[in-house]
């Protein structure tokens, strides 16, 4: 992972909008649906390209495939992963988490979002574990990383990475019916997942570990648990982490965490500062993390004092990834000096809340091209931060 000595950097957190054909595609994959195979991989690999020269264009260092073979970034594993089924099996207990906890409290807003969701949800099988999960498919991933180097050879980007999902976000989105012990499903699901983590990192790309379980899992999937009863599980699903990553450099990865990537109260999110001593034991390097969001901008403050280990690099998000307002450049600069003045200013790069296209939809709640004009903004303002830290 590259460190400026004289300039404030710019990546984002991954996902962004795929073209409307290309989604029409993984959606027909999705639903193992007549489509033609090869039509899908041609459009994915020639969508990666498109996406990465449009990165550099606008300002972008460090930059993704746009998650553009994916169509979620944890669905995907399904296409990876042994047994793995994409529907719920009979009897199969449903999920645990529910709805956000602060949407729970808003039922006015809660059958809102009800209503939207409705108009996009994908009739397509949620996948569940049924059997022991292996690394069985290894074609998807070796795609994705053709398609992100020859995009990366055309455009020149200053450093590329790829996503994947961690152990205990898949935990959440791809339950469990045959370990049926939550440990040792995290267990088995970081060993099977080490796989991908290291052909990442073996092909020169930096490894993003997307761990929303340390953020947003409190306030759904853990919120019978008592904060620190939540705690013992983050450090649980760190130690897998850790673990599957013990292969690769601490400067050859990043780590996401956030709160839950959509337009709410957000009054039940766990405080930054709650968990940040388990994002400072995390062997990635660099730790992303939402800095935009009126619920999460103040965090600087709280977190200050704390103990921060010499090799971290912080990536705070300094765009919001749910609103379609573009980001003034000084207020992004701002943003950027409040986290320069507690790490330094070559320990800070930055980012965005969260990925603009989580789940591949077409009704995105960020238009397509205000996500280009906020990444145009945040280089802006990385270079009045720059010009503030540096003269």
């Amino acid at each position: 992972m590259k460190i400026s000595t004289d300039r404030i950097l710019t990546t984002h957190v991954g996902s962004l909008p795929r073209p409307s054909d290309l989604f029409d595609l993984l959606i027909k994959e999705e639903r193992s649906e007549p489509h033609d195979a090869e039509a899908l991989k041609k459009r994915a690999a020639s969508a990666v390209r498109e996406v990465v020269a449009k990165q550099v264009a606008n300002g972008i260092d460090s930059v993704s495939d746009g998650d553009m073979g994916k169509i979620s970034y944890t669905f995907y594993v399904r296409h990876r992963l042994s047994n793995i089924d994409p529907s719920q099996p009979p009897g199969a207990e449903p999920p645990r988490e529910g709805a956000n906890q602060d949407i729970l409290d808003h039922p006015d807003f809660a059958e809102r979002v009800a209503k939207e969701r409705s108009g996009w949800a994908l009739s397509f099988g949620r996948p569940w574990v049924v059997g022991p999960v292996s690394y069985q498919n290894h074609d998807p991933l070796d795609r994705d990383i053709a398609n992100l180097k020859a995009a990366i050879n055309e455009s020149a980007p200053g450093e590329a990475f790829m996503t994947a999902a961690s152990p205990g976000v898949l935990s959440k989105f791809v339950p469990d019916d045959y370990y049926k012990d939550e440990e040792a499903y995290i267990v088995a699901m970081a060993t099977a997942m080490q796989t991908e983590y290291e052909a990442i990192n073996a092909a020169g790309l930096i490894l993003q570990i997307d761990c929303p379980d340390f953020g947003s899992a409190r306030h759904n999937q853990y919120k019978h648990l008592s904060d620190d009863e939540f705690l013992k599980i983050a450090w649980r699903n760190l130690e897998a982490v850790n673990a599957a990553t013990a292969n690769i450099p601490p400067e050859n990865m990043r780590l996401h965490v956030c709160w839950g990537n959509y337009e709410g109260p957000h009054t039940h999110d766990f405080p930054l500062a709650k968990i940040f001593p388990v994002l400072m034991a995390a062997r990635p390097a660099a730790i992303l993390f939402e800095g935009a969001n009126p619920r999460h901008e103040h965090e600087w403050e709280d977190v200050q004092d704390m103990e921060i280990p010499d090799h971290k690099v912080f990536i705070p998000g300094v765009i919001d990834s749910t609103s379609n307002f573009v980001e003034h450049p000084k207020l992004i600069a701002q943003r950027l000096c409040n986290w320069a003045n507690i790490v330094g200013r070559e320990r800070v790069i930055a980012g965005a809340d969260c990925g603009f296209g989580t789940f591949a939809r077409e009704d995105l709640p960020v238009a397509d091209s205000v996500v280009w004009s906020k990444f145009q903004a945040m280089a802006e303002g990385a270079a009045i931060a720059t010009d503030r830290l540096w003269n």
